[in-house]
């Protein structure tokens, strides 16, 4: 495998960073996990200008354009022989010294993994996940800002640990409000009377790049969508519900905490959702090798 570090590509067995990179010593650092499908990069301007977004929030003075990005993003792709996959693009404060001064660091680090991902076994997309609500609760926004993917995962881990030891695959994560903000790793949407809600930015929930391509879809298929405050009580109650991400794509929801959602099956709208999206990625995004 090769990966691309710091304006080369390298074997896998050569892709070091330093023990003092911040990234290392305190998650000092962004990242974005970006999909590919049959040689076109999904929505990679929209993943990158994110990735700039969050340098910016937390004052990493990026020495590349987003072109460049970009551009190294699809070279990395091609360096590996690979049409569909999983892309993990992770930029450090680079390398400085014992501390927490990241202006001690001078020069950021990036590199880019182009390789294959499966979050969820194949039946649970067919049949639907059954989730649990996890005590470890989300941040606040003015403690990390929720719209920032920084390398500081430890709160989704910890989350994602109570959902292995309850035999889910899943957990809902809460704010410290009560309100539902977004589950370890994916966002989340309900169906309720032909609506699709979902979580509030403010309430802790990432501003997904497929949260927003579900949200486009929502507005082709000419389903009214409300971004609102949601309880663990909406999630009971709702016709149905699925949660989105890069890795994850689209998934139903079929129950939590042993409650039944809707029939306690994946919904009509669900797959829907599921099919569009599908026929979404498989049609659109960066050509490879135009950009090699």
């Amino acid at each position: 495998m090769k990966i691309w570090l710091d304006g080369n590509l390298v074997d896998e067995s050569e892709a070091k960073i330093s023990v003092f990179d911040h990234g290392l010593l305190y998650g000092d650092g962004i990242f974005e996990g970006i999909r590919f499908y049959n040689g076109r990069i999904f929505r990679l301007e929209q993943h990158i200008r994110r990735l700039f977004d969050s340098a910016r929030a937390i004052i990493i003075d990026m020495p590349w354009t987003q072109e460049e990005v970009c551009r190294y993003t699809c070279e990395t792709c091609a360096a590996n022989g690979l049409t569909d996959g999983y892309i993990r693009l992770v930029v450090t404060r680079g390398p400085g010294e014992l501390g927490l001064n990241p202006y001690l660091c001078p020069k950021p680090s990036m590199f880019i993994i182009a390789s294959t991902i499966k979050l969820y076994p194949d039946e649970h997309y067919e049949k639907g996940l059954s989730i649990i609500t996890c005590a470890t609760r989300r941040p606040t926004p003015g403690a990390l800002m929720p719209q920032v993917k920084s390398l500081n995962y430890l709160n989704n881990i910890m989350a994602k640990v109570e959902a292995i030891q309850a035999n889910a695959l899943e957990a809902v994560m809460l704010n410290e409000q009560g309100y539902v903000a977004e589950c370890t790793g994916d966002n989340l949407f309900l169906v309720k009377d032909g609506k699709l809600l979902t979580p509030l930015i403010k309430d802790g929930a990432l501003d997904g790049i497929t949260r927003h391509a579900i949200m486009d879809l929502a507005q082709d298929l000419g389903v009214p969508v409300h971004e609102c405050s949601l309880t663990r009580y909406d999630i009971f109650t709702a016709d149905e519900c699925f949660l989105t991400g890069t890795a994850a794509e689209v998934i139903p929801v079929v129950s939590l905490d042993r409650r039944v959602i809707g029939t306690g099956k994946p919904g009509p709208l669900t797959k829907k959702f599921l099919e569009s999206f599908h026929q979404l990625v498989m049609s659109t995004g960066t050509p490879i090798a135009s950009n090699v």
